[in-house]
């Protein structure tokens, strides 16, 4: 069964086509700059020859279009009707406390995901049009939904609780969400393959331009560093991860910024950007070995704030078998992995300088003999997490 995933920006639009349960990926490709006159068009078939078009798409429609008449191509497509196609699944960045699992399309879901509008105004009404037109251009397949919120709905009521009134996080929703769900769940799970048991404490870093960490224990998230949105916890590339909230009022109140111009600041001038000038490690690693020491300070500052999360996260599970890194800078950058564990020898995390030296393409150990946590690197895969679970319900 071929499952088409699809995850829908405000601008842009990947997708991947998965065959499942043998998870063999048909083809795959993006459309950016959605509602531009440069817009991009990228069809990649995995047994033929990709695709590149740079022309003016005006929304998502006319992209998803585009994108079912290459499916549909005699020579380098891989459907022959639409009808072919019997489910699409759609990444839905917040599912609130409604969604802790997958669930099939229907009116009632697509009501409460608009509701959630106000909760993930960049990521949720994005992904709705992207069911909707879907649903149109494929009237034949199931359209399921898959929440980045749903793996942290296990957390118990301690750690997603504010300490705030309780009709305000009552009535109002005020709670601790956490985000990047389906990338956690997919790694967490890899690790405990690799282990051989699901009884374990695991501490996952998914560390990209958004970044976060999440305390595994058995197989089910009891703490997440993000908060009631994606801007708290770990400073990011653009974003301040955790921030006294006074500051907030003080740019207002005090300062006289607006609303939406700290909102700005706080998500997409702060972070690495904000303390450098760069917000994508390469750079910053780069010009802290020149000399930057701007650089040099955002990078130990970013390793701190890590480490703090671990050795929380090691207090609240009473233990930790495995440190496990992911996504962009996590799979890819040796400095950044180096300095995170450096001197946490104290909770048994040692690394192999020689093994860390990777940019890893596959689960790779990076731990030293002697560390008594194993340490690993597991590239992500959130769109074959996402066509699994999708397979599962179906």
């Amino acid at each position: 069964m071929n499952v088409l995933v699809i995850n829908s920006g405000s601008s842009s639009l990947k997708y991947q086509m998965i065959e499942m349960p043998s998870e063999k990926v048909i083809c795959g490709g993006l459309i950016e700059r959605i509602g531009q006159q440069n817009s991009k068009f990228v069809y990649d078939p995995t047994d033929g020859e990709e695709v590149e078009v740079e022309a003016a798409i005006s929304d998502h429609k006319e992209g998803l279009s585009k994108l079912v008449s290459y499916l549909l191509d005699e020579t380098i497509g891989v459907l022959k009707s639409t009808d072919d196609l019997k489910v699409i699944g759609h990444r839905v960045v917040h599912g609130g406390s409604t969604f802790s699992k997958t669930r099939l399309v229907t009116p009632e879901v697509k009501s409460k995901i608009k509701d959630l509008f106000s909760l993930a105004p960049l990521h949720n009404p994005a992904n709705l049009l992207g069911i909707e037109v879907c649903e149109e251009l494929f009237p034949a397949a199931k359209q399921i939904v898959v929440f980045d919120t749903a793996f942290h709905q296990t957390m118990p009521s301690v750690a997603y609780k504010y300490a705030l009134p309780k009709k305000i996080t009552e009535e109002k929703k005020i709670r601790v969400y956490g985000f990047h769900g389906t990338s956690h769940k997919y790694i967490s799970e890899k690790a405990n393959e690799f282990l051989g048991t699901k009884n374990t404490k695991l501490i996952t870093l998914h560390i990209g331009n958004g970044a976060s960490v999440s305390a595994v224990k058995n197989g089910e998230c009891i703490d997440h560093s993000m908060g009631f949105s994606p801007t708290a916890g770990l400073a990011m590339g653009t974003r301040t991860g955790d921030i006294d909230p006074s500051v907030v009022l003080h740019l207002i109140k005090n300062l006289g910024y607006s609303v939406d111009e700290a909102s700005n600041i706080l998500n997409k001038q702060s972070g690495m950007l904000g303390m450098t000038g760069y917000s994508d490690f390469r750079d910053i690693v780069a010009q802290s070995e020149s000399g930057n020491k701007d650089c040099t300070e955002a990078l130990e500052l970013y390793a701190y704030r890590v480490k703090k999360y671990i050795g929380s996260f090691v207090a609240s599970m009473n233990g930790l078998d495995a440190l496990v890194f992911t996504a962009g800078a996590g799979e890819n950058c040796k400095e950044i992995r180096e300095l995170i564990c450096k001197d946490l020898q104290f909770l048994g995390i040692e690394i192999d300088e020689n093994l860390n030296n990777v940019r890893a393409k596959k689960l790779t150990e990076i731990h030293a003999s002697n560390s008594k946590v194993k340490v690993l690197i597991i590239p992500t895969n959130e769109e074959l997490e996402i066509a699994k679970q999708c397979f599962e319900l179906n």
